[in-house]
């Protein structure tokens, strides 16, 4: 179970955060498609994705070679209602990102194209 605390240390972070709130909106992401809409390295992308799986805040799987993050689906309703709230208080703060993941194209080409 995640203390207040361990939620908001690892949420402290602007690409954790982002991260979040991305997978957030959009269900689930692949670490390319993250690295592409943060414009960050891979490294960078993987090393934070950890540090939130770590937290119990993200889940991941497997497809073949790629892997996709999720919200963990046991998070405690508080803690999603965060995230929520501050997703639909703060979509402005994404629109970089979201620009950056439409260019990607469609999901199937994604998949393709980045993994």
């Amino acid at each position: 179970m995640q203390s207040p605390t361990t939620v908001f240390k690892c949420l402290a972070d602007d690409t954790r955060l982002r991260t979040m709130l991305l997978i957030a909106e959009e269900g689930e992401l692949c670490v390319c498609e993250l690295t592409c809409a943060l414009d960050e390295s891979q490294p960078k992308i993987s090393r934070h994705l950890s540090q939130l799986r770590n937290c119990g805040l993200l889940e991941d799987r497997r497809q073949g070679q790629w892997v996709y993050y999720r919200l963990h689906p046991a998070l405690p309703e508080w803690v999603v209602e965060i995230i929520q709230t501050t997703l639909n208080a703060n979509r402005h703060w994404l629109d970089a990102d979201h620009k950056r993941l439409e260019q990607m194209g469609d999901r199937p080409e994604r998949a393709a194209v980045c993994c």
